[in-house]
């Protein structure tokens, strides 16, 4: 391929400078066009070079990761620390309960896991198992991460779901990852990515113009409660599963989480500005 392009490139060259030139103003140029099909010429084909370079490094890593070797478990190994890392980045960016360390030992886990079972399988072939066997235990093992990281806060809001889900999706890579299924474990770790990020954004803007949502509540006295229901009832915003809890310390008010349906997504922000405002609540929060 490289030889072919270089020739190609030899060709044009020399048939551009062998051209007949005018004379004057347009044999200059003539010349200054000349230099800049040169010019031209060497990017273009170094471009395609580099480009080949690089298609042969990722062939090259593809087809020695199917393989069986020191070599192919290095790479098995790299891209799992790398898929595990840069979502494990993420989660630690956001301060959630899973980080780095967690996520790549996941994945590293995970890819040991089905290096295992392939080793098994090429060191034993006499031996009638079941390669996905011990690694189809880490799908369903991983389970106790994910409910360690998924709690209810004191105002009956879930969190950590996403983390769980992040822990999961990377045991699945890591599995990816080890029996030397590079592309699929690179694919699914680009896509993890897009979810975290990019959906995340239009997940906050859905939320954001939703009509239904929850609301945590803080209120000075009992009196306030029914003020805050009055409130609602005025703009015409129905709810549902009010829950009110007593305050634990003596002297506070009640808090209250409640779901709430808007007739129109404008009314959101005027209302929580006017109950705020008026003093009908002390806190008020959006779940």
């Amino acid at each position: 391929m490289l030889y072919r392009n270089i020739k190609i490139r030899a060709l044009l060259v020399s048939a551009f400078t062998n051209l007949p030139k005018p004379e004057g103003a347009v044999n200059d140029f003539f010349e200054k066009n000349k230099k800049n099909f040169m010019r031209k010429s060497d990017t273009i084909y170094g471009n395609e070079e580099r480009r080949g370079d690089g298609m042969e490094f990722w062939t090259y890593l593809v087809e020695t990761a199917k393989g069986w070797s020191m070599e192919a478990n290095v790479i098995r190994f790299m891209f799992a620390l790398l898929a595990g890392t840069l979502i494990g980045i993420d989660r630690e960016y956001k301060n959630r309960g899973a980080g780095i360390k967690t996520h790549v030992l996941v994945c590293l886990g995970s890819a040991m896991v089905m290096m295992t079972s392939h080793y098994i399988a090429v060191t034993y072939p006499d031996i009638k198992s079941d390669v996905t066997r011990i690694p189809a235990q880490v799908i369903s093992g991983i389970g106790f991460l994910g409910v360690g990281t998924i709690i209810v806060t004191g105002k009956n809001q879930v969190r950590g779901l996403t983390t769980a889900a992040g822990l999961w999706a990377s045991a699945c890579l890591g599995l990816a990852a080890g029996i030397g299924y590079i592309e699929g474990a690179t694919l699914g770790t680009v896509l993890v990515l897009f979810t975290l990020k990019v959906l995340n954004l239009l997940d906050v803007r859905i939320h954001k113009n939703a009509k239904y949502f929850d609301l945590y509540v803080e209120f000075e006295t009992n009196q306030n409660v029914s003020l805050f229901i009055e409130e609602m009832r005025k703009h015409d915003i129905k709810f549902s599963n009010f829950n009110i809890t007593k305050a634990i310390i003596k002297g506070d008010g009640p808090s209250a989480t409640l779901s709430v349906e808007i007739p129109n997504p404008k009314v959101r922000e005027t209302f929580l500005n006017e109950v705020h405002e008026n003093g009908i609540v002390k806190y008020i929060e959006e779940l």
